[in-house]
């Protein structure tokens, strides 16, 4: 089985969510159960150079908009597995990974470069693996390909979604440049007068996937689906839900480089200095006892931050700590800095995003916070279970399959969750929280129920070989 994963990000090389997170290691987890993967992710401006280990070919010409394109590619494997780095300036050399008017066009070159240097590395995939969006373009070239070319005859395509809310819409007089001017190109992309890249995946690849169980079947609803639910459930057959795992190599506090010391379910001493740490880098009063509530996320609507809004007040009236890493919409950013401004010896704020200062916040703190409206699967739960941080959420996504109410009778249960989108029902579960905190038993329960619970990344693996055997078949 040769599968090439296609993905606009990818950790260590670029980040900014979850998405190269899961690109980053779902590659060496496959080539850990004996899967022959390799990785294409664009080289970014904010790509470090020690990961660009050397370069593999200068001369990688693209055929683009009726130009031959000279682009390179860099060989690495700092994320476990084999790796090429597309190396096109004009398209990649920017401030930032995203947020530029001509995306759609950024990543469609991205696309056609790494199908170019597929051909030039060796014999074809079994399984093109494609993430999200920015990779739909792939999934109708390779499908117009298979009609034209030996190459790609017998090649097979995977089609991930990690966010239907991100569409990669765009003008459809655009997709002549692209290359694609046949009837079958343009209907892959058509949907509601213009070209929608995710559309484009969504209809032509052989199997599609997402990121957690209940999310495939949440996207099949008007609610959820942002105008292509129907699409969805025509393909139900043809779509599964993984639930993402963790890097239990980068994410383990009995290991975690960055953490001023170590513990694990056996013996978490450490975690009480990690919380001293924290409390220290955001300059607030070292008072161990006191429960410290955490938030590491994008300040966007879709992370629940207006339901944070409307509970703040009650969780500093306990007493508690508050920290918040991210940033976003300026309006929230706005309300974490007037928090803080308000009760300065109570919230620390971080505006932005630090790898390092994200690790240290969930080995510190008590109580993470994702009360989310929706969730593909979210990454933060999983990582605050493996460090002994209990998670509240919304039962959404991939936070309803990952986190089960905890039950003070039986000892069962990781979290808390709760259902409707409302501040009053989120408030309840910051109380149940604070309620098992301060009963040592019930605490030290639910720390041993998450820090034990497996969500490997080799476990994910096996079901995307699953995946790629039956798509193959």
């Amino acid at each position: 089985m040769r599968v090439a994963i296609l993905s606009a990000e990818a950790v260590p090389y670029s980040k900014t969510g979850g998405l190269g997170d899961v690109a980053g290691a779902l590659p060496k987890a496959l080539k850990q159960i004996g899967v022959d993967s390799v990785l294409i992710t664009p080289c970014y401006l904010q790509t470090k150079g020690e990961y660009l280990w050397k370069l593999a070919i200068d001369d990688l010409t693209v055929n683009w908009r009726g130009v031959n394109y000279r682009a390179k590619a860099f060989y690495s494997e700092a994320n476990g597995a084999p790796t090429f780095l597309i190396d096109a300036p004009e398209y990649f050399h920017r401030d930032s990974i995203y947020g530029y008017t001509e995306d759609y066009e950024r990543f469609a070159f991205f696309n056609h470069a790494a199908l170019v240097l597929l051909e030039r590395i060796g014999a074809p995939p079994d399984i093109v693996h494609l993430n999200d969006w920015h990779c739909g373009f792939a999934a109708v070239e390779i499908a117009s390909k298979r009609m034209r070319s030996d190459y790609w005859r017998d090649v097979r395509t995977v089609f991930s979604i990690h966010n239907m809310a991100y569409q990669g819409g765009f003008d459809a007089n655009e997709l002549w440049k692209f290359g694609f001017s046949g009837e079958f190109e343009r209907n892959a992309f058509l949907f509601n007068g213009y070209a929608s890249a995710m559309k484009a995946g969504l209809a032509v690849s052989d199997t599609l996937s997402t990121v957690s169980p209940r999310y495939s079947h949440e996207i099949q609803t008007a609610q959820e689906g942002y105008g292509l639910d129907w699409l969805l459930r025509s393909r139900a057959n043809r779509l599964i839900g993984i639930t993402n795992g963790v890097d239990y190599e980068v994410w383990n506090p009995a290991t975690d480089a960055v953490l001023p010391a170590h513990y694990d379910f056996r013996n978490l001493a450490g975690k009480r200095e990690c919380k001293r740490a924290l409390l220290e880098n955001f300059s607030l009063p070292v008072s161990l006892e006191k429960p410290i509530f955490a938030s590491i996320t994008r300040l966007t609507a879709q992370k629940g931050i207006d339901l944070m809004m409307q509970v703040a007040g009650e969780i500093l009236a306990t007493g508690s700590y508050i920290v918040s890493l991210g940033s976003g919409a300026a309006e929230y950013e706005n309300f974490w800095q007037r928090l803080r401004d308000y009760a300065p010896a109570q919230v620390g704020i971080y505006r932005g995003y630090n790898e390092d200062l994200a690790h240290l916040i969930e080995a510190g703190s008590d109580i993470f916070m994702m009360p989310s409206k929706f969730e593909p699967c979210g990454l933060n739960q999983m990582y605050s279970l493996r460090y002994g941080t209990i998670p509240i959420v919304r039962a959404v996504g991939g936070l309803d399959d990952t986190v089960q109410n905890f039950d003070r009778v039986s000892g069962s249960g990781n979290g808390f969750k709760f259902a409707e989108y409302r501040a009053d029902k989120f408030l309840e579960k910051i109380y149940e929280a604070l309620f098992a905190y301060y009963e040592p038993d019930s605490w030290r329960r639910l720390q041993l129920n998450g820090m034990t619970t497996d969500n490997s990344w080799e476990n994910a693996a096996r079901k995307y070989e699953q995946l790629y055997r039956f798509t193959k078949s």
